[in-house]
């Protein structure tokens, strides 16, 4: 069905009353007197809400693309954006090229390995998922005829780091799907599918933790089981790596990445984190670190720049710094996202995941109860994360995501081949943002 958006919002009988409620909201704000600051109280949600900036006129249900940084992730930003600005030479030498214990970069490590219950040294730092997905992909050594087996789920960065590295190395990639239906998934199959699916020349399986066309969650440790299993009968040179795209699963599943399973864990840190943009993370152990050829010089590794200095190539094992990418960062960025971190500890994870989950669970029940709507992502909290993709019968994904942009709501649609229409509650929602979203699409019948 294709109808102006004109027309969509006229039938939905909500257009005018929702204009007329922000104008008059936006009119109350500006004539109210700012209030003096709140000290942070992370165990209160309306005090975590007020650590961001977004739109008080707007329910925010698309958390999952681009995080809105909270107040000490911005303060720390400004800080050091501040001292690169009086002394920029002095400022970045000093912590990042002086004394190990002043470098800000190990910080960071240090903060993520915390969150993902690892190491500092397991740590390399990235801009971003995609940056992580490539340099993991391209550094392997395949060997022709090898094969990287993944799903037909995966997002494009993730299925195009595979092909450019097969194309390099002259292997393949060959995809399966997990499921037919995604408000059915079954983890048990998912696994099942994947093990059988096991070639001898296979020599990684790519996935991703929490898929963003249909929000449905793997089981990573599961799957990461079932190829251990299948390792026991391999040589160490073919054993089966576990790569995952946990992008959307960090910062919402209270699970430790080290843990898991999996062999090598990539995740941009200005999504669920809540980091600033253009930051992320690779994870690997040092034995799965060994396996990987650099891509980009890094600035970060003293072995491989004194081996420059002293022309002979380095010595030893790749290192995760070795990876991580040099030229020089916004380092203003990169060295707040130890703010974000701590941000997230002192909410504690266990309380953001049960709150995403509450949220979330409500915007797929009240989904659920419309006829006029196909759900897409499982009820089941275990098998989902913080994603919600959903149809509404006779409109166009991107249709709907107009509407409810036009009154309010902040929507998106997922950009595969078969788009999905896509809501996303974090910890700057609550239960009236929902209640609001769920109006405008019972509206659409």
């Amino acid at each position: 069905m294709s109808l102006s958006r004109r027309k969509i919002l006229a039938g939905s009988g909500i257009a005018a009353s929702s204009l007329a409620i922000g104008t008059l909201a936006t009119s109350e704000a500006a004539a109210t007197p700012k209030a003096a600051p709140q000290p942070f109280r992370p165990h209160d949600w309306k005090s975590v809400r007020a650590q961001f900036l977004l739109d008080p006129q707007l329910a925010h249900l698309s958390n999952f693309f681009f995080a809105s940084n909270p107040t000490p992730v911005r303060a720390a930003i400004a800080k050091y954006r501040k001292a690169f600005d009086e002394n920029p030479y002095s400022y970045l030498e000093d912590n990042m090229f002086a004394r190990d214990e002043d470098m800000l970069w190990r910080k960071v490590c240090a903060a993520a390995a915390e969150y993902v219950g690892g190491r500092p040294e397991e740590i390399a730092l990235t801009s971003s998922t995609t940056m992580g997905l490539a340099l993991i992909y391209n550094g392997l050594r395949l060997k022709p005829g090898q094969e990287i087996l993944t799903t037909t789920h995966e997002f494009y960065p993730h299925h195009e780091s595979m092909r450019l590295a097969a194309d390099r190395w002259g292997a393949t990639v060959r995809k399966i799907p997990l499921y037919e239906s995604s408000l059915n998934f079954s983890a048990d199959q998912a696994v099942a599918r994947i093990r059988a699916a096991v070639r001898p020349h296979t020599r990684v399986v790519g996935v991703t933790w929490v898929h963003s066309n249909t929000g449905v969650r793997l089981p990573i440790a599961k799957i990461a089981a079932a190829l251990k299993d299948l390792n026991r009968h391999r040589h160490e040179s073919d054993r089966i790596l576990l790569v995952v795209d946990g992008v959307h699963g960090f910062g919402v599943v209270d699970e430790d990445v080290a843990a898991m399973g999996c062999d090598f864990f990539s995740a941009g840190t200005h999504k669920w984190i809540l980091g600033p943009h253009g930051t992320g993370i690779i994870w690997a152990k040092p034995e799965n670190w060994a396996l990987l050829q650099p891509t980009i010089p890094s600035l970060m590794a003293s072995e491989t720049t004194d081996a420059w200095r002293e022309d002979r190539p380095p010595t030893g094992p790749t290192q995760a710094a070795w990876i991580s990418p040099g030229g020089f960062f916004a380092y203003e960025h990169q060295w707040a996202t130890i703010e974000a971190f701590k941000f997230h500890r002192q909410i504690g994870r266990k309380r953001i995941q049960d709150r995403i989950a509450e949220l979330n669970g409500q915007i797929k029940q009240g989904l659920a109860r419309m006829k006029h709507v196909t759900l897409h992502t499982p009820l089941a909290p275990e098998l989902s994360a913080g994603i919600v993709c959903f149809d509404v019968h006779g409109y166009k994904p991107q249709d709907v995501v107009q509407i409810l942009r036009d009154n309010g709501v902040i929507a998106s649609a997922t950009p595969y081949a078969v788009p999905h229409a896509r809501l996303s509650a974090g910890i700057v929602n609550f239960p009236h943002d929902i209640d609001r979203a769920l109006k405008i699409i019972r509206s659409l019948t």
